[in-house]
């Protein structure tokens, strides 16, 4: 019988798994993988969180770690398949074996929001990417797209200007949705052009992205578009799917809780990406952490 279980080893499942500690907890991390990172292991450089400027996501990741199995938290790797109501516990079914516990914290996260379209999978990892600031440096003067239109795939597109010799931004609508002083940053980079209206077709190229075949939606236009490499930013989706039967989600499908963690089911909190907010950021996700466990403190003991 564990005190709490926390699901997910990003920065809000170490953070919670370390005040936990710190409060004499029975603790587990269950992450299907069996060590920690969540989606700040594929960041290059982590420049905004507070004291550590210009770290790697890798060496972030780890120091989280660290800390957290210095305070006793040990990561199990396992898949998580089901969460069970028994009387006042819960029951959190593995692949491998079942664990009781009191409380639980989910800390899932969110991945990246796919195209879906022919390529975009063949091609991942050999020019298809997720992530500027992960893999920028491989294109320095080469051309690459961003595809998108919010803060984040404008954010893409003006780091990637620093560099690249030319960026397309592709975007389906005729206007961005990023904040307007991104805009006024992105407008004022002479080697970006942005498409508007446009889709993307199709990703092409035999061991690497070699072209893109792009629509325009108001001329129904088709033309094949030659890149080194294609960064898609169109959204995140939040790692709930397990949960949606027994949580209340918003229409996205994040679990709704607030601030102090607490979701619509007793004993389970939500913490990190997954739980609905306005600002998802290492440093918020670790604060959720540390909420989540203040609040199962408050709650049972």
């Amino acid at each position: 019988m564990f005190d709490i279980i926390i699901l997910g080893s990003g920065p809000a499942g170490m953070a919670a798994a370390i005040y936990a500690k710190r409060a004499k907890l029975e603790t587990m991390i269950i992450d299907r993988n069996g060590f920690g990172g969540g989606q700040v292991l594929s960041t290059y450089e982590v420049d905004n969180y507070p004291g550590i400027p210009g770290v790697s996501g890798m060496v972030l990741s780890s120091m989280f770690q660290e800390h957290a199995e210095k305070m006793g938290a040990t990561v199990i790797g396992d898949e998580v398949e089901e969460i069970r109501k028994n009387g006042d516990f819960y029951e959190v079914v593995c692949s491998g074996q079942s664990y009781e516990t009191k409380g639980i914290v989910i800390a899932t996260g969110a991945q990246h929001a796919h195209l879906n379209v022919k390529g975009e999978e063949e091609l991942a990892g050999m020019g298809v990417s997720y992530c500027a600031t992960c893999d920028g440096a491989f294109f320095e003067n080469r051309t690459v797209a961003v595809v998108g239109g919010g803060d984040v795939a404008v954010e893409d597109a003006i780091f990637l200007s620093r560099t690249c010799k030319k960026v397309y931004l592709i975007h389906r609508r005729d206007a961005l949705r990023a904040a307007k002083v991104l805009q006024d940053s992105l407008f004022a980079c002479p080697n970006v052009e942005i498409l508007w209206d446009t889709v993307v077709e199709e990703i092409q190229g035999q061991d690497e992205v070699e072209n893109i075949q792009i629509r325009n939606k108001r001329t129904d236009e088709v033309k094949t578009l030659p890149l080194d490499g294609v960064f898609i930013a169109v959204g995140i989706l939040p790692n709930s799917e397990l949960f949606r039967s027994m949580l209340q989600c918003d229409a996205n499908g994040y679990i709704v809780a607030g601030e102090d963690g607490r979701t619509s089911e007793k004993g389970i909190y939500a913490a990190g990406d997954v739980r609905t907010k306005e600002l998802r950021q290492i440093v918020t996700a670790v604060s959720d952490g540390a909420n989540a466990i203040n609040s199962y403190q408050r709650d049972f003991i």
